[in-house]
């Protein structure tokens, strides 16, 4: 058994969603809570909002001295998302909740788990509200794995 009382102290998994924010204003954000890498939990990495598709967020952020990680496998799947766009809180929730069942999904997990032991990281997708976004799900997840803690960030 993994001896988690050292990675909970260290463990951070902040999460933020760019709606609504400044590439400016986000970067900021993310450096005053000294956030060392970024893991990007879109499935599909592009925006029609300025700076934050996957090229340009990476060049953004890894000029602030923060890395960025895209984990395509943990982000949520179109049906997940038409779901959560039509207000459908539930249905969103269990169609999301399924994909975490599936190996890519769990592989992708338990990867970022051991990459993010001991760091302070940040979790981040589109939706402003953590409540209405998969990335709560996923942090939710990865501080059982690390023994770290969630933070959600606004912008």
């Amino acid at each position: 058994m993994r001896d988690f009382s050292q990675a909970s102290i260290e463990t951070t998994i902040h999460t933020v969603g760019y709606e609504k924010s400044e590439l400016h204003d986000y970067v900021q954000r993310l450096r005053l809570a000294k956030v060392e890498i970024l893991v990007d939990v879109r499935e599909r990495p592009i925006s029609r909002k300025k700076g934050f598709s996957k090229k340009a967020l990476a060049e953004a952020v890894q000029l602030a001295g923060i890395e960025y990680v895209h984990v395509q496998a943990l982000g949520d799947p179109k049906e997940g998302r038409d779901a959560a766009r039509a207000g459908q809180h539930t249905l969103f929730v269990k169609i999301f909740s399924t994909h975490m069942t599936t190996d890519s999904a769990r592989t992708a997990l338990s990867t970022l788990a051991s990459d993010i032991a001991g760091k302070n990281v940040c979790l981040t997708c589109f939706e402003r509200d953590h409540e209405c976004c998969h990335r709560a799900i996923v942090a939710d997840e990865l501080a059982i794995l690390t023994g770290g803690v969630v933070k959600h960030l606004k912008v």
